[in-house]
């Protein structure tokens, strides 16, 4: 049996604060504080050689159960579709209509900070419908 129980997901991208405070948005995560000695994060920022400003962001859940978030610079741009992507589980516990529209009114939410609605699965099972969706890199995620 495995000793891990705690995990981080990590995310390539261009911007790693723009995406890091997005997905704070989205999930209700919190960014940490600035390092010790530093007021706020551009000051920090302003203290790197230029080449490694702005280079890493991170985020957490403030109760501790979810994974910390981590979002590194990388020269290359997005591609292909994402081998690995995050369910967000907007409609736990929910049923039929009461289900759907909670899940549309989620993707409205998510479209106002920034992320694109890209396809609406309806299963026959209503239970597993799910909006398939892409952060403001074009990372896909799913709000089921």
């Amino acid at each position: 049996m495995s000793s891990i129980k705690k995990f981080q997901v990590t995310f390539d991208c261009a911007e790693p604060e723009r995406v890091a405070r997005f997905w704070c948005e989205v999930l209700g995560y919190v960014a940490p504080t600035p390092p010790e000695g530093f007021a706020t994060w551009d000051d920090f920022n302003g203290s790197l050689p230029p080449e490694d400003r702005d280079s890493w962001f991170a985020c957490s859940d403030p109760s501790g159960e979810g994974p910390r978030l981590f979002f590194q610079r990388v020269p290359e741009g997005k591609v292909v579709k994402n081998r690995v992507h995050l369910d967000v589980r907007a409609g736990t516990g929910l049923v039929g209509e009461e289900r759907l529209a909670t899940l549309q009114a989620e993707c409205a939410r998510l479209i106002a900070l920034g992320a694109v609605h890209v396809l609406t699965q309806l299963a026959d099972d209503e239970n597993e419908s799910c909006i398939t969706m892409q952060d403001i890199e074009g990372n896909e995620f799913c709000l089921d």
